[in-house]
């Protein structure tokens, strides 16, 4: 990780098109005052699975790889992350370690802001609380997609005459 010029989101030409980004001018200004831009090669870890959740990274520009690894050590692809996202989020508010690892698929650049800030910064900036919100419930339902596609697709369904059971 190296940390690159501190540009700030007011000059994003992306802006516009990006739900996090696009605050008001008070909220924006704060959060130019407490990310850290930095960039990252590619196949660099971003955070790792299991490590404590010290911040979140607005991914800025590139890709990341969103994977969780099993029991056995074997890795699943959850899904590839792109401009605009938050990662890192719930591990960050809740305290907790990241519950993914999130791998740069390019050279990437991130906001990185450190939980303390942040938690500090949704306290004061009531439109920001409201769009992590719609992240995490947006995260949250699509959990939920995958737990029903991985999870029915391994069921069996018994059947007779009175009742109906999963298996």
């Amino acid at each position: 990780m190296e940390s690159a010029n501190q540009p700030s989101c007011f000059a994003c030409e992306l802006r516009p098109t990006r739900l996090f980004c696009d605050l008001p001018a008070n909220a924006l200004d704060a959060l130019d005052h407490i990310k850290d831009i930095c960039s990252f090669a590619r196949g660099a870890t971003l955070f790792q699975e299991g490590h404590p959740g010290r911040g979140v990274f607005l991914l800025c520009r590139g890709r990341a790889k969103l994977s969780i690894s099993s029991d056995r050590g074997q890795r699943l692809l959850l899904r590839i992350a792109g401009p605009g996202e938050i990662l890192g989020l719930s591990a960050s508010l809740a305290g907790l370690d990241y519950e993914l690892t999130a791998e740069a698929l390019d050279p990437v650049q991130v906001a990185f802001i450190r939980r303390k800030d942040l938690l500090n910064f949704l306290r004061q900036h009531r439109q920001a609380c409201m769009q992590v919100i719609h992240f995490l419930s947006e995260d949250l339902h699509s959990a939920y997609e995958r737990v029903r596609s991985m999870g029915w697709a391994h069921t069996r369904i018994r059947t007779s005459p009175s009742t109906m059971r999963v298996q």
